[in-house]
């Protein structure tokens, strides 16, 4: 029982958290005008600059793309907020004799994300499938995401840079034309 509440209180925690960072967005005055808010809900014309903001392709890890040593936990604090029906796109070199294979799971909650479980993850990505153009995850669900590679039983997810988590979060309210 303590070890069920204890689990729970966890993800609680992690899911608050991801919520804070991902709404700690780092434009929140653009497209907001706080002197004429209240014409938001009116029939008023609104500023074609103020456009509904359309879902993103975000390359995971940035130009560092899908690999071995580079922290996407710390990637993805800085990248919040990611919001519903972005997309986030995987890319790393097909296995060759210069490189180590990867791939991307989605572990199903956080205790398997935690300790690396890939044996409770569900592959998403081969390591074939990340050449070219890449992998692409869609966020559908308003539900916490984490990912990680499970290449070598776990190893480059166990060594604590190839996993990260996303909250997808509602786009806002004044971001709608």
């Amino acid at each position: 029982m303590a070890v069920k509440f204890t689990q729970a209180l966890i993800m609680l925690v992690i899911t608050v958290s991801m919520f804070a960072v991902s709404m700690a967005n780092k434009d929140w005055s653009s497209g907001f005008n706080y002197t004429d808010w209240w014409s938001r809900f009116g029939n008023h014309h609104h500023n074609k600059t103020q456009q509904q903001q359309q879902p993103k392709q975000i390359l995971v890890g940035g130009s560092e793309h899908w690999h071995f040593g580079y922290n996407y936990s710390d990637w993805a604090i800085k990248s919040a907020p990611f919001y519903l029906n972005d997309t986030l796109v995987f890319k790393f070199d097909a296995p060759n004799t210069s490189t180590f294979p990867h791939s991307v799971y989605m572990f199903k909650d956080i205790y398997s994300f935690m300790n690396c479980d890939i044996k409770r993850a569900k592959m998403l990505a081969n390591p074939t499938q990340g050449a070219g153009e890449g992998f692409m995850f869609v966020s559908k669900k308003w539900q916490p995401y984490f990912f990680g590679c499970g290449e070598r039983n776990g190893f480059h997810c166990n060594n604590g840079t190839m996993k990260f988590a996303v909250m997808p979060m509602l786009r806002p309210f004044w971001s709608w034309p």
